[in-house]
C-alpha cells in the first residue's frame, strides 16, 4: 500500500510540473502569487519547536504545513535542520527534494533527489528523478526508467516509466519516439491522463492542431471530470480560429478546476468576462 500511495503521489506532481512547467506555448502563464499567512495553528507550532528544538517529528510537521501554504523556503529550512541531525536518513533528504521541486528549483531538487537515492535507491525517487531530468533534457533519465522497469513492479510503474520516456522525447523533439512511448504509456495505464496530454502537446507544438485537439477530446472521453483535457482543447480550437469553441472548452475547464488560470486568462484574451 505505501508503494502505491508514493506512485500516486508521483502521478499527481509530475502532472503539475510535466503539463504546466514544459515551456510550450501550449499554455498561459499567470504570475500571480497566493499571500502568505501562518494560521494560529502554526505559530503554536514554531513556538513549540523552540522549546523543544530536537523533536524531529514537530520540525517535520511543520516543513510540511510550510510547504502546503507556498512558503518553500522556509519549509526546505526546516528540512535541511533535519538533514544536518541526520544525513542518512532518505525520507528527509527526498522531500528536501521534493519542496525545492514544488519551489521550481529544479536544480536543488536534482541534487537532493540524487543524494536521496545515494541512501535508498527506491523506485518513487528515482521516477522523481528520472522526471526533472527528462524535463531537462537529460538522456541520462532514460537510463534510470530502464532501471526501474527492469525491477518489473508492474504495468501501472511501466506506465510512468514509458510516461518520462516520453516526456524527455518530446523536450528533445524526437516526435517519433516521443509518441511511440507515450502510446505506450497508454495502453498500459489508459487512466493516466497527463500522458495524453503530453501527447497533444508533441501534435500542438507541431501545428498540428487537429490532431492536438483529438487527443485531447479523447482525453476528456476517459476521465469527463479532467479539467485540462478541455482546457487544451480550447487552445486547440483558438489556434484553429474557432472562438466559440474554443470559449466554450475554457468554461468548462474553468468550472471544473478554478485553479486552471490558464482558461481564465485565455477567456479574458478571448474577450470574454
Amino acid at each position: 500500500m505505501k508503494k502505491i500511495l508514493l506512485l500516486f503521489v508521483f502521478v499527481c506532481s509530475l502532472l503539475i510540473y510535466a503539463c504546466k512547467n514544459n515551456g510550450s506555448d501550449s499554455s498561459a502563464s499567470s504570475s500571480d502569487k497566493k499571500e502568505i499567512v501562518y494560521s494560529d495553528e502554526l505559530k503554536d507550532l514554531m513556538r513549540l519547536l523552540e522549546t523543544v528544538p530536537d523533536s524531529n517529528g514537530l520540525r517535520f510537521k511543520i516543513a510540511t504545513i510550510l510547504d502546503s501554504i507556498g512558503d518553500y523556503p522556509a519549509a526546505i529550512s526546516q528540512m535541511d535542520s533535519l538533514i544536518k541531525k541526520d544525513s542518512v536518513n532518505y525520507g528527509f533528504v527526498f522531500t528536501a527534494g521534493k519542496f525545492s521541486q514544488d519551489n521550481k528549483d529544479t536544480a536543488k531538487a536534482i541534487q537532493y533527489y540524487k543524494k536521496a537515492l545515494k541512501i535508498y535507491p527506491a523506485p518513487e525517487g528515482m521516477l522523481f528523478l528520472a522526471n526533472l531530468l527528462a524535463e531537462t533534457k537529460d538522456p541520462q533519465a532514460l537510463d534510470i526508467v530502464k532501471q526501474v522497469k527492469s525491477l518489473r513492479l508492474g504495468a501501472t510503474d511501466n506506465a510512468n516509466c514509458d510516461f518520462i520516456a516520453g516526456v524527455y522525447y518530446a523536450r528533445v523533439n524526437d516526435t517519433a519516439n516521443a509518441i511511440k512511448s507515450l502510446n505506450l504509456s497508454i495502453d498500459q495505464n489508459y487512466t493516466l491522463m497527463p500522458a495524453y496530454i503530453e501527447k497533444g502537446l508533441v501534435y500542438f507544438d507541431h501545428k498540428q492542431y487537429a490532431q492536438a485537439l483529438n487527443v485531447f477530446r479523447f482525453a476528456s472521453q476517459v476521465n469527463q471530470m479532467y479539467a485540462d483535457a478541455y482546457y487544451y482543447m480550447g487552445r486547440s480550437y483558438e489556434m484553429m480560429g474557432q472562438k466559440d469553441s474554443a470559449v466554450l472548452r475554457f468554461k468548462q475547464a474553468y468550472s471544473l478546476d478554478n485553479s486552471v488560470v490558464e482558461a481564465q486568462d485565455a477567456l479574458k484574451r478571448l474577450g470574454e468576462k
